[in-house]
């Protein structure tokens, strides 16, 4: 007699349920009317193989496969009739988890080919049930009567209210919908003492209407337990070297520490963490004796994480284990904290192109909590070498024969302490304002360019941060000062000569922007944002920014350099240059919107606007150089190099003054994965368009000396714009790793500005880290 041992029956059963012969070549959807056929895909397991750029049926590494006898590409997608029929119930699942409760979901397996199979899923939907009513039973009554009632018609599910725990709700019953409310209601009672309320204290019950079909009424079960407040806190940070020695401590006893004398906070620290305990205490958000709320507990876990002068080794609401002991009234809080490392040094080689091909270096020093309260202190430098060919120099100058180099360096200082400084100090650690951040910068750089050499920039920036939660940021920079000592190529020069004359009036004003200058901001940026800003598959990033210049300046020549007297100037500061530094009043709009939309499991549909405006007030005729507009580069406009387009569709051979004070653009990309997991990277195929330009403002009116503009051509004007608009397209390639996509574009002019619409069949690479956006 035979025997089958269990792993016999097992390998049998296996082999029953994927035939080896049978390749799945097909997966189709019927009866899908309200669910994207993109959709069901995501959710079923039966696959083809691998698709190039969602071609169907054309799968190249299968191919490989077979004309390799199997040593190289992807195995055959073969059919598993078990994964099937997982496959029909995740999707009954899914559609009932929408309102759906009578779907019906069948599947054909037709052999179209010899050993080719297509899958098709056959769907009846029926009827989508709405949700009539919702009540709530269980929810515990607050000294303040409108707290309860407040929660309650804030819902997304409630509308009109039948009586204190019952409303209207005339929606589509969806699963999410009663799981979103679910947790609603645990983070509220939570926060509100009942700290032990879990997801199975919160259950929704749901009963059909017998008087209205597909009609649903929902009813929560709440069971809250009993109320809680803040036991004793207990801070510890250690440092890096062992062993562990608390010898340092203070204990906080009654108010404003603790909200009476029975409870204590207590502080240890080692003397290596060469840390305040003030620091430590006021990242506490909570007060021991205190209504217990389970979000202030958490955002206190964020405020010490925030300080980025340590790391969290353990917090817990007991001290040996991890869950609270429900059975005390008080929940004790213990966190225990180590610092990370005071000094480091980092460094850094790097390529880039503008104008031609180079190469840099840079070292950064950073100091971690400089003064014991989370200070921070980065001192860097570095220097770009850049290679610029004969052919891009005679672009600009017909005599140039010989390349160049291109220099630059910086040196920088940035110190920051994680906390809303003077004069703003009044909203740190209120709601909203929890995780803010004040920046000092100070600059030094120096660097060549292609129509200018920057002797000069100094800059100063005083700024705060501020995270108002995970999708809102602000920033605002109260001081911004940069002072900038110039000199224009004599390239540049000669241009400018040939162009407009030795001695013209309109010579003068464009040198102006190369005297030396000094410019200020005032600048309010707020950002929305929920995208991964690495990846940028789906979701949005918005940015608007305002910000007013100038005023600064104007101050010390009205009210200290000469009282009275508006002169325009000011004196050089340090005596950095032998000439006074022009100023000019300004105020700056712009907004830049992106939206990313996934157009397939693979694809990724992107695009982008922006839009700016400078004006020069107050008797100011410019915005200064480095306040202004530009276009161009393998980040904004592709097809043209950085500062290379507009303003307008003024010729490169008609010298102009760089840069503009409007600027509209428009970008879009569509990118689809067409390689996975090649050499590290997720391979992506790019198809862009860009189109946009500058122009010059109404105010930057510089006429000859018989009185012509020649400007004119570069100037905004509401009948014309749309003619000068430059636009660039053309395919693309990303390697997307982990955390850094590399980018490789080339572009075509479709409409160049002294060309044409499809008159210049020249080629433009440009190549960067990251995406364009």
């Amino acid at each position: 007699m035979d025997f089958i041992y269990p792993d016999a029956i097992y390998a049998q059963t296996i082999e029953e349920e994927t035939n080896t012969e049978d390749v799945v070549r097909r997966v189709r959807f019927s009866g899908n009317d309200n669910i994207k056929d993109r959709t069901l895909t995501t959710l079923v397991r039966t696959r083809t193989n691998r698709e190039f750029l969602n071609i169907p049926r054309f799968t190249p590494w299968y191919f490989i496969w077979k004309v390799s006898n199997g040593r190289f590409g992807e195995e055959p997608a073969y059919l598993n009739r078990q994964v099937v029929g997982n496959d029909m119930e995740r999707l009954s699942l899914y559609y009932q988890s929408l309102g759906y409760l009578d779907v019906n979901v069948d599947t054909s397996i037709v052999e179209y080919r010899s050993n080719r199979i297509e899958v098709s899923f056959i769907i009846d939907e029926g009827p989508a049930y709405q949700i009539g009513t919702v009540s709530y039973g269980g929810m515990p009554d607050f000294p303040d009567p409108l707290k309860k009632f407040n929660f309650l018609t804030d819902s997304e599910l409630t509308r009109g209210r039948i009586n204190d725990t019952t409303f209207t709700v005339n929606r589509q019953y969806n699963s999410q919908d009663l799981s979103i409310e679910q947790q609603r209601i645990i983070t509220f009672l939570k926060n509100n003492g009942y700290a032990s309320i879990q997801r199975d204290s919160v259950i929704a019950l749901v009963k059909e209407d017998s008087t209205e079909a597909n009609m649903l009424d929902i009813r929560y079960q709440i069971s809250p337990g009993k109320t809680y407040i803040f036991g004793d806190v207990r801070v510890r940070l250690s440092d890096t070297e062992p062993p562990v020695d608390y010898s340092e401590q203070d204990t906080l006893i009654g108010p404003p520490h603790t909200a009476d004398s029975m409870h204590t906070v207590l502080l240890q620290k080692e003397p290596g963490a060469q840390s305040k305990f003030r620091l430590m205490y006021d990242q506490i958000l909570f007060r021991p004796g205190d209504t217990y709320n389970h979000s202030l507990y958490l955002e206190t876990v964020n405020e010490f994480q925030n300080l980025g002068m340590l790391y969290i080794r353990r917090f817990s609401q007991r001290e040996e284990q991890a869950q609270p002991d429900y059975s005390k009234e008080e929940i004790p809080a213990y966190f225990d904290l180590q610092i990370i490392t005071k000094h480091s040094i980092s460094s850094e080689v790097f390529g880039m192109k503008r104008y031609g091909y180079g190469t840099g270096f840079g070292i950064d020093y950073n100091n971690n909590n400089v003064f014991g309260n989370a200070e921070n202190l980065t001192i860097g430098a570095n220097a770009s070498f850049e290679f610029v060919s004969p052919g891009v120099l005679e672009e600009i100058d017909t005599t140039a024969t010989q390349s160049s180099v291109f220099r630059s360096y910086e040196l920088r200082a940035d110190y920051s302490v994680p906390r809303i400084n003077f004069p703003f100090a009044f909203l740190d650690n209120r709601p909203g304002f929890r995780s803010g951040v004040t920046r000092y910068l100070l600059s030094y750089s120096r660097s060549d360019q292609l129509l200018f050499d920057i002797n000069s920039d100094i800059g100063f920036n005083m700024r705060y941060e501020v995270n108002h939660t995970p999708n809102f940021s602000s920033f605002l920079d109260l001081v911004e000062l940069d002072v900038v000592d110039t000199n224009p190529s004599d390239s540049y020069i000669r241009n400018l000569t040939n162009e407009f004359g030795e001695n013209s009036f309109v010579l003068q004003r464009i040198l102006e922007d190369f005297n030396p200058q000094v410019s200020s901001i005032i600048r309010y940026t707020f950002r929305s944002q929920n995208t991964d800003l690495i990846k940028r598959n789906r979701g949005y990033f918005s940015e608007y920014s305002v910000s007013v210049g100038g005023n600064i300046p104007y101050l010390i020549d009205k009210h200290i350099t000469t009282p009275g007297t508006l002169e325009g100037n000011v004196p050089s500061l340090f005596k950095l240059s032998d000439n006074s530094l022009r100023y000019s009043r300004f105020f700056k709009l712009s907004a830049d919107y992106r939206r990313y939309y996934p157009i397939s499991n693979t694809g990724v549909l992107a695009w982008r606007l922006f839009g700016g405006f400078a004006q020069p007030y107050g008797g100011s005729a410019s915005i200064p150089l480095n306040r202004r507009f530009f276009a161009g580069g393998s980040n904004d406009i592709r097809g043209w190099a950085p500062f290379q387009l507009g303003p307008g569709d003024i010729s490169t051979d008609n010298v102009s003054i760089p840069g503009g004070e409007i600027k509209l653009a428009a970008y879009t990309e569509l990118r689809q994965t067409f390689i996975r997991d090649f050499l590290g990277a997720n391979w992506y195929a790019a198809l862009f368009a860009d189109a946009g330009n500058i122009w010059y403002g109404p105010q930057n009116d510089f006429r000859d000396e018989n009185n012509e503009d020649r400007l004119e051509r570069g100037r905004f004007k509401f009948d014309n714009f749309y003619n000068q608009i430059a636009v660039g397209s053309g395919p693309g390639l990303r390697l997307d790793w982990e955390y850094v996509v590399v980018r490789f574009d080339f572009t075509f002019r479709l409409h160049d500005l002294q060309a044409g619409w499809f008159n210049n069949k020249q080629l433009y690479f440009s190549f960067g880290i990251g995406h364009s956006f």
